[in-house]
This record gives C-alpha cells, sequence and structure tokens, in this order.
C-alpha cells in the first residue's frame, strides 16, 4: 500500500470510515488485466471487514476477475465546495477510502444470504416483509439469462483521506467573495 502523500489528510478514526462505508451508495472497482484497467461503479455492502457485491456469472468483470483477481475498490463522498478569496485555496470538502485487495467469487450460500440480506437493508431499508429466502439466491435469473455471482473483497490494506468541511466557508449559490469578506 503506498502512504497518503499529505499526510495531515489522514483519516485513522476507525468508526468514522466504518460508518462512512456502511452508508455509502456507489464505490468503484479497479480491475486490471493484461495492462488493461476497468473501473466500475457498483451497489456494494461493508460487512466484517469485506466489501461485498453481486452481479451477473459473465461478462467483462467477471473475465477480469478471473485473470487476475487483484482489486482496488474507492469510495468517495463530496461534501461541497470550500470557498476562499484565494483561488488557489478554494477546496473540497470530502472523504474518500480506498481498500486493496484480493476478489474471490462467494461459494458459501449463507455468506452470500447475509451480505445479500445487508445490502437490501442498506438500500431498500424495511420495504421487505420478510428476510430473503434461500431459494431466491439458487434460483434467481436476470433478464438477460444470466445466474447472479457474488463477490467478497477481502481489505489486505485500507487507506482513508478526508478534508473536513468548515461550514462558514461552503460555496453556496450566490455567493461571492464580496459576499465572503462581509
Amino acid at each position: 500500500m503506498h502512504s497518503i502523500r499529505n499526510e495531515k489528510r489522514t483519516c485513522t478514526d476507525t468508526g468514522k470510515i466504518q460508518h462512512f462505508l456502511e452508508q455509502a451508495r456507489i464505490g468503484f472497482l479497479g480491475l486490471s488485466s493484461e495492462d488493461i484497467p476497468y473501473v466500475i461503479p457498483l451497489n456494494f455492502v461493508w460487512l466484517n471487514g469485506a466489501i461485498y457485491f453481486h452481479g451477473a456469472e459473465e461478462g467483462r468483470k467477471v473475465t477480469y476477475i478471473e485473470h487476475n483477481p487483484r482489486a482496488c475498490f474507492t469510495v468517495s463522498e463530496n461534501y461541497g465546495t470550500i470557498t476562499s478569496p484565494i483561488p488557489a485555496k478554494t477546496d473540497t470538502a470530502y472523504l474518500s477510502v480506498i481498500i486493496e485487495g484480493s476478489l474471490h467469487q462467494l461459494t458459501d450460500l449463507d455468506e452470500a444470504m447475509e451480505a445479500m440480506q445487508v445490502m437490501l437493508d442498506k438500500y431498500v431499508p424495511g420495504y421487505y416483509d420478510r428476510p430473503l429466502g434461500r431459494s431466491h439466491l439458487e434460483r434467481y435469473v436476470s433478464p438477460l439469462g444470466s445466474k447472479t455471482a457474488f463477490y467478497k473483497l477481502t481489505a489486505a490494506s485500507m487507506a482513508a483521506k478526508e478534508k473536513e468541511a468548515a461550514m462558514d466557508r461552503l460555496f453556496y449559490e450566490g455567493k461571492t467573495v464580496h459576499t465572503e469578506r462581509a
């Protein structure tokens, strides 16, 4: 793992990182095969120190994973632009986490069910009146005719970086350098 160049932006608050990963909606999976990069946005869950996601059992993502299971997963949220009368000091408030590790397809249906239930609870909380059934995962076929594969990225390393929002300096529509000085 590479160190963060701007060390003052390093976030080491494990509670904050955990909460962030549990709440964030979209992550970006970075794969590489034969020196060709491929990055895709995904719904995901952070569970037991790993990223879980699902998708079709076939396609470009699966081919890349089969050729090279090493992956990088990035989650980032932009919290606004921090203004400054000095243009070079205008900045972005954010939190980002980069997780590196190896992917593997889940073969344990119980683990896949747990991850899928957490995913449903995250993205559609309270929508279903009963837990996910085992038969749903065993039999589901997408509209394109593909079965679903479940993947786990176990974190070999993780780095978090942040720039906290200075609430009084966040940009809002209509704010100008003149209103900030007033």
